[in-house]
């Protein structure tokens, strides 16, 4: 007999090799309908799978947390299975559930499969489903293993990594794959599920490996979940900052001229120019000093700073200068501003004492992580650095808490949510070696988060070397989580570099520094902000906020540019379409270019002193006089014209 715990505390005997199907129909016969599998003391199986030793059991239903991921994990059969029908040499290798789907990475020696095939694929699928195909689970020698797979040598690769555990085969009809499972109970509960494209992907990740192609796909339980989810994909395809900078002229990247870089149009630097003077204006005024500092320093810092020994992977080569002196691109402005620092002696009168700068920073990511500007290796942190006495961290994190929310405020910024980063209390060895410091700090941002009523989750093992963090997070419009600011504490530079301040007592003290970022990188936040606005950028940061459309360049030139000239007077930007098209397809194109406002002026409209106005996204056309437009477009610059999401 075995003793099985449930979730509601009951306790029940059975017989030993009873399997979750068959309790699940001791229970109702409904909840074994539902049962996709067992999750006996935190660990998956099969639903027919014997249990033979007393165990804490969950039924896994389709509401259960983890049933998507065995969902699709069983989908990543459904589609090898129905590719090698259709395709009988391809060789499917690995493919996991991610986040909203699946993968599988295969290899065909005849050609790869193309996206026109995958409808094809998809039809094979649904007739797999409507087999009604058991999932059959077969725990196998080495030999049997090299066996059913001597024709796939990257199958014969993970029997070798794999070899010295259980080595299990998964069937279904005629399809057989080497997987640890679990799987759905038959090809019948896979009923809704969409293939998406095709992508080439390396073996293992490595560049070394053979390129393999990979399969992306979607499974849902409920037809409507998969609807909304393909629509979402779709809208958020229509949001994707690199397609809408294409179609604006706002930025490039070009891997021939440097993977990983951006190359910024007078559009898109535009965009840079106006967010950098608003943040530097806002900085400005909640009491921070900008400085400037160079892009190269010497690696001997970033040793003494810990970055080196800790962050070395994401560092570019050091530049050996010689004579025994090492460069470093920067990727990380604190060294800097701490040089600045101890510049001068400070008083604890002076503190806090804040500094902030747009630095360039450089960083070594992968070549497969670089996305557009969301991911780049060259790129400008708004960052900035606090010094701080101890008694005035709560004060002075609360502060800047503040400011980035005001920030967010104003650029219309509304999604976003706070991670508390803490140290993992199992593996403190990364972390700096100070148990009373961390717990202080740790509690301190607690304390201050809560007396500002904000609501935040914890996570264990993000925080810096140096000293706990808070992240807030935001969605992208392709539903992956960044980090968009970061406020950090930290108790390990001050030592490092005796960087101290003269207190009261006529002593040198250590004080804190705080590290933050307010909008992160500006590559970042306005990747962040092209999604977030769909490239209608508000106003007052549109590249161009105005453009003026003469319906006779010859007759009405003159008049277009008297009124950008009185515009332009008022700092706002605008240009005149002297193109030799239509007054339609002009007014078409600046539409196109999503152009906040569009004015038409002809005949009547120079006569009268007035304009023709037409807002970006509206079809309504309303004639104002000049200065009605300027009190109308300036108020609307003033308001930052917040959208409403």
């Amino acid at each position: 007999m075995v003793k099985i715990s449930f979730p509601d505390g009951a306790v029940k005997e059975f017989e030993s090799g009873i399997t979750t199907l068959e309790i699940a129909q001791s229970i109702s016969p409904s909840l074994a309908k539902k049962a996709l599998a067992g999750k006996i003391d935190g660990k998956l199986i099969d639903v027919t799978r014997p249990i033979e030793a007393d165990g804490a059991l969950e039924i896994v239903t389709p509401e259960h947390a983890d049933a998507l991921d065995l969902l699709r994990h069983s989908a990543v059969h459904l589609f090898a299975q129905a590719a090698r029908r259709l395709h009988p040499n391809l060789r499917p290798i690995i493919g996991p559930a991610i986040k909203d789907g699946f993968y599988e990475d295969t290899d065909n020696p005849e050609g790869q499969l193309t996206a026109d095939q995958l409808p094809e694929i998809e039809a094979e699928m649904s007739r797999i489903v409507k087999e009604d195909l058991p999932a059959i689970r077969k725990v196998v020698t080495e030999a049997e293993a090299r066996e059913i797979f001597k024709d796939n040598p990257f199958k014969q690769e993970l029997i070798d990594e794999y070899k010295d555990g259980e080595l299990t085969v998964y069937t279904q009809g005629e399809y057989s794959d080497l997987c640890r499972g679990p799987h759905v109970p038959s090809t019948g509960f896979v009923k809704y599920f969409k293939l998406l494209s095709v992508a080439g992907a390396y073996w293992r990740g490595d560049s070394n490996k053979p390129m393999m192609q990979r399969v992306y796909g979607t499974a849902w339980f409920t037809k409507e979940d998969l609807e909304n989810n393909l629509q979402m994909r779709e809208e958020a395809k229509e949001r994707d900052h690199r397609k809408i900078g294409r179609e604006l002229d706002l930025f490039f990247n070009d891997a021939s001229l440097g993977a990983g870089t951006a190359y910024w149009l007078p559009d898109g630097a535009t965009i840079r120019r106006v967010i950098q003077r608003f943040v530097e204006d806002r900085e400005i005024a909640a009491g921070y000093l900008h400085v400037n500092t160079p892009n190269l320093m010497n690696l001997n810092v970033y040793k003494q700073s810990g970055h080196w020994q800790h962050y070395r992977e994401d560092m570019f080569p050091p530049m050996d200068m010689g004579e025994g002196e090492e460069l470093e691109l920067r990727p990380m402005n604190c060294p800097s501003h701490i040089a600045i620092y101890k510049h001068d002696v400070h008083s604890y009168r002076e503190l806090p004492i804040r500094i902030a700068e747009f630095g360039n920073m450089h960083r070594y990511e992968k070549s497969g992580a670089l996305s557009g500007l969301q991911r780049v290796r060259v790129m400008q942190l708004n960052d900035g650095h606090t010094f701080v006495m101890p008694e005035q961290i709560q004060e002075e994190f609360g502060n800047i808490l503040q400011l980035v929310m005001d920030m967010y405020h104003d650029f219309g910024i509304n999604d976003y949510s706070f991670r508390l980063s803490l140290r993992d209390p199992n593996d403190t060895e990364k972390y700096f070696p100070d148990d009373a410091m961390w717990e202080n700090a740790e509690a301190m941002l607690r304390a201050t988060l809560k007396d500002l009523k904000l609501d935040f989750v914890e996570a264990e093992g993000e925080a810096a070397f140096y000293g706990p963090k808070l992240d807030i997070q935001v969605k992208t419009a392709l539903g992956n989580e960044e980090t968009l600011s970061t406020i950090q504490l930290d108790f390990l530079n001050p030592e490092n570099f005796d960087i101290t301040y003269v207190g009261a007592d006529g002593e040198k003290h250590r004080p804190v520094m705080i590290h933050r970022g307010v909008i992160s990188t500006l590559e970042r936040f306005i990747a962040y902000l092209i999604e977030l606005y769909k490239g209608a950028f508000p106003t007052w940061l549109a590249p161009w906020q105005v453009q003026i459309i003469p319906v006779s360049n010859e007759a009405h030139g003159d008049y277009a540019w008297q009124v950008a000239k009185k515009l332009q007077e008022k700092g706002l930007r605008v240009k005149v379409d002297e193109s030799n098209e239509k007054v339609g397809y002009k007014v078409r194109q600046a539409q196109v270019k999503k152009i906040p406002y569009e004015l038409v002026v002809g005949d009547k409209e120079a006569q009268n002193n007035s304009v023709t106005v037409r807002r970006y996204g509206s079809d309504e056309e309303i004639s104002k006089s000049v200065d009605d437009f300027v009190a109308e477009i300036m108020a609307d610059v003033e308001n930052l014209s917040r959208i409403k999401k």
